[in-house]
């Protein structure tokens, strides 16, 4: 009875705490009330505003940001760079940085970093560190992440975007996009559609068939729009059929907001709105960076007011696109209480490492090479500018003011401690190139030396790995191959390290030669920790390229074809649905390291396919199992790569399409069986003539494999007799 007695106290305040919670709620206006659907709320709001309040969600007040209203309690809506990181803060009216001493963060690796993980698992992990830190920010948007396409190597932004391959792009895109938005940031998915290239972006005019279209080019964004939920797209800067991207009607209002069902916001990019008409008809929701300083002048700001009160434009234009702003800030919680966000924390730190250490690609270990044994060697010589340079603060719209950065050569200091002499030298200068002095430092300190690391590269400034400008080449620069040329003879114990953001070419005069050859991209914050533990066996490596590195420039598609940088104006993708591996292994050209390449310090093997017809299931067409076995020395991970290959087409399809992977760790001696099942989509095809996606009754090749070229297991589907199934969307 005492129990009962105590408990009756209890329970009556809890009873008068809910009360009391459910008439504070009901007090509230009904934008204001967290307890009632999202779309009540929005139509709340939206009849309490003012013809000026409502034009202010439609376009900037600051470089970053659109305006408040105060009487309703609605903040300024604050955007921010970038794909890896949150942006140092600049000024209201600037791109200057603001010079604040509280904007500092974690930098990530860059998301062709993260793409060659083909770990999902790892892209949430990386999500939830920028979700976090933009909260802690006051970020509302995130503008990333990109998801173009890599259509040639030379693009200066590659380094942000997921590869070549739109499946690939579009699975390690959902994963980030939910991770971020699960704290109350929206995510901006960009640039749609067809910024392939930085060259001429602000007018070049794409042209390409409709199979490519929506084969190549819009699977990422539908993948980020219907399966990550994605509250936020960015327009492009480059016309589509001659049409600037931010005012395109076909793209924006037909395909992603009629036919996908798009429910968020259309964001332009900064200065890529070019007409009042265009934009506010064509799609547009959210115009930004036009008229810094004079944000009346913006095309959707005063010009657009005076459409509306001239009666040229219906109200509900413009009701709709504030509609969908207020979506957006009801659904990220903007109205509402949010986490604080944190920044740098540990398990910050921790991603950070994950995702550069699973992303780092060996691409050569002839003779056993690395990893680096520090117990039976005396010294070693670092050798290379990018040994020492600081990659975060670079890339224009990626640029990252990192609480800390640990450089490669750091990375390699804090590994071995004192237990191994190290020298350096610079070998070459990204300023002045390579001179007969330093390469004369640079061959004394290999020759001093058991094993030389020469870790070389790009850098993230134009006209290298950066927005605004292509590479004029895929070669390295600076002298670097007569460096790497001059080290390896010197020493035949010479590891090269690349730190980039996109390929290289590599002059066979020294790969033939070097013994080991690591890519390590931009590995962000952790990147000189991560290359340390990769270099000596602490992180056996397990990243796969999401892109085909060419012997040369001109084998690769839009170069081969003449059909980049584009002509008067007009880019024409006359490569098609031949991007990437799709195109090098249709045509037969070898390429210098194929997409989906990776070496690891063991082996494996693949075994026991098996597919199964699923006649009866509505979501799959066939069952996949195979057996991996970790078959070396070391325990490890695999990404098992599965293609699809039609026997005989009716429309004609590509050598081979990757249509499913799986990341596995497995210790030594193990074996698992991995599962894939693949939909209708994975066997289809789009057909113009129809405007839909097409499965033919035909024959299908099943390839699972270590690469595109490194096919370890095959089985075939006969869908010949099967019962016709429903079109995917």
């Amino acid at each position: 009875m005492p129990l009962l007695r105590l408990r009756f106290p209890l329970l009556s305040a809890l009873l008068l705490s809910a009360v009391l919670a459910r008439a504070s709620t009901a007090a509230l206006p009904a934008y204001r009330n967290p307890a009632l659907p999202l779309e009540t709320r929005a139509d709340d709001l939206l009849r309490r505003l003012t013809l000026d309040e409502k034009l202010a969600f439609t376009h900037g007040a600051s470089t970053f940001s659109t305006a408040g209203i105060p009487r309703l309690g609605i903040p300024e809506r604050w955007m921010d760079d970038g794909p890896h990181g949150v942006r140092e803060d600049v000024l209201r009216d600037s791109f200057d940085p603001a010079n604040r001493h509280d904007d500092y963060v974690m930098c990530m690796p860059v998301l062709i970093d993260l793409a060659s993980t083909w770990d999902p698992d790892a892209a949430t992990a990386y999500g939830n560190v920028i979700g976090e830190e933009a909260r802690m920010r006051g970020k509302d948007i995130m503008l990333g992440p990109g998801v173009n396409i890599m259509r040639t190597p030379i693009n200066g932004r590659n380094s942000e975007y997921f590869g070549e391959d739109p499946y690939l792009a579009g699975r390690m895109a959902v994963g980030y996009i939910r991770a971020v938005q699960s704290h109350g940031v929206a995510s901006c998915v960009k640039h749609f559609v067809g910024n392939d290239q930085e060259t001429q972006r602000g007018s070049i005019d794409v042209e390409m068939d409709e199979r490519t279209l929506h084969e190549i080019y819009l699977p990422p964004f539908k993948a980020a729009v219907q399966k990550g939920g994605v509250w936020a797209v960015m327009g492009a800067y480059n016309r589509f059929r001659g049409q600037y991207c931010c005012e395109n009607d076909a793209l924006l209002n037909g395909i992603l907001k009629k036919h996908w069902g798009f429910k968020g916001i259309v964001i332009s990019d900064w200065h890529a709105v070019h007409d009042t008409d265009g934009a506010v008809r064509g799609g547009l929701d959210v115009e930004m960076g036009t008229k810094r300083g004079d944000y009346d002048g913006f095309f959707m700001a005063g010009a657009f007011k005076a459409g509306l009160l001239s009666g040229k434009y219906p109200m509900s234009l413009l009701d709709d696109k504030v509609r969908r702003s207020l979506r957006v800030m009801i659904a990220t919680g903007a109205l509402d209480s949010r986490e604080p966000g944190s920044i740098c924390t540990p398990e910050h730190r921790a991603a950070a490492l994950r995702v550069a250490e699973e992303g780092i690609v060996l691409l050569k270990n002839s003779g056993a090479a690395l990893p680096l044994d520090a117990a039976k060697l005396h010294t070693i010589a670092v050798i290379g500018e990018n040994a020492t340079r600081l990659q975060a603060y670079g890339g224009d719209s990626a640029r990252i003011k990192a609480l800390y950065e640990v450089s490669p050569l750091e990375g390699i200091l804090h590994r071995v401690g004192t237990s191994l002499n190290v020298i350096t030298s610079p070998g070459y200068s990204s300023t002045t190139g390579t001179s007969p002095a330093m390469i004369a430092q640079a061959l004394a300190a290999a020759k001093a030396a058991d094993v030389a690391i020469v870790i070389g590269g790009l850098i993230r400034e134009r006209p290298y790995d950066c927005e605004g400008m292509d590479r004029a080449s895929l070669d390295l620069p600076w002298g670097q191959n007569d460096l790497i040329r001059a080290v390896v003879a010197a020493n035949p114990h010479t590891i090269v390290v690349l730190v980039s953001g996109s390929p290289v070419a590599m002059d066979e005069a020294w790969l033939s030669r070097v013994p080991a050859v690591v890519e390590a991209w931009y590995g962000g914050s952790e990147a000189g920790n991560a290359l340390a533990h990769v270099l000596f066996g602490d992180f056996n490596p397990s990243g796969k390229l999401p892109c085909t590195f060419p012997r040369k420039l001109s084998d690769s598609p839009a170069h081969a074809l003449g059909a980049y940088p584009g002509k008067d104006g007009v880019e024409h993708y006359d490569e098609g649905l031949l991007v990437g591996y799709r195109w090098f292994d249709t045509k037969h050209i070898e390429p210098l390291f194929p997409f989906g390449f990776g070496l690891s310090y063991t082996t494996f093997a693949y075994s026991n396919l098996h597919v199964e017809r699923l006649a009866t299931d509505p979501d799959a067409v066939a069952k996949i199992t195979i057996d991996v076995t970790n078959t070396g020395p070391r325990d490890g991970a695999e990404v098992a790569e599965l293609y699809v290959h039609e026997e005989h087409p009716r429309l004609f399809r590509p050598e081979k399409e990757l249509k499913g992977f799986q990341r596995v760790f497995l210790k030594r001696g193990e074996t698992r069986t991995l599962t894939f099942l693949l939909p209708r989509q994975a066997f289809s095809y789009y057909d113009p003539v129809i405007s839909g996606w097409v499965m033919d009754h035909g024959r299908f090749d099943i390839l699972i494999g270590a690469s595109s070229r490194d096919i370890r297991a095959t089985a075939t589907l006969d869908e010949s007799t099967a019962a016709p199934r429903a079109n995917p969307g």
